[in-house]
């Protein structure tokens, strides 16, 4: 089967923060991948159980329409601020629980690792993502950071899906239809 003949994957790229939550949706055959859709949610609510519902209910509310076959999402940074680490790793579950109630398979991946696959640097800044992610998915528009982030983690993904990511969280795939191809 040539390079070109393979099929398109969807997946959706998610950057998981308690303030707000990035994410792309691309779709790849491997070795060409193409924009669908970014966006960013600025986490709302009045506790913090309400802000990680938000998360889980706008990540579903993306899925939905979307249609993903793969998720994968960045891991946790241990930072010196523990507390941050803590509500960093809640905002993940929340995420990642989103995507499992869909039945999709989640994988995780380092952020110096997505870094690596996008720009050839493990320690590259937020900028240089976000400028690299425009090039690679011909996105002429100024995107949003956190956006830009979980486009770079699909690519991320669809650049090692051989390997399923460095954690691929097993799941049972999706009974329900995939819905219009946008």
């Amino acid at each position: 089967m040539s390079q070109s003949s393979k099929p398109l994957t969807r997946i959706i790229g998610i950057d998981p923060g308690s303030v707000i939550t990035g994410y792309g949706v691309i779709e790849s055959d491997g070795a060409r991948s193409f924009h669908l859709a970014h966006g960013h949610i600025r986490v709302k609510g009045e506790s913090f159980a309400d802000r990680l519902g938000c998360i889980f209910k706008e990540l579903n509310d993306v899925m939905d329409e979307w249609h993903p076959d793969q998720v994968a999402i960045e891991q946790v940074f241990v930072s010196t601020n523990p507390m941050s680490a803590l509500k960093l790793g809640q905002a993940r579950g929340a995420a990642i629980t989103a995507a499992v109630t869909q039945g999709l398979p989640v994988s995780e991946y380092a952020a110096k690792s997505v870094k690596q696959v996008v720009t050839g640097r493990g320690s590259a800044s937020k900028e240089q993502v976000q400028t690299m992610i425009q090039a690679l998915l011909h996105i002429t528009k100024n995107i949003q950071v956190d956006a830009a982030d979980g486009l770079a983690i699909a690519v991320c993904h669809a650049h090692s899906r051989g390997g399923q990511g460095t954690n691929a969280l097993p799941s049972r795939k999706r009974s329900r239809g995939r819905g219009l191809r946008r």
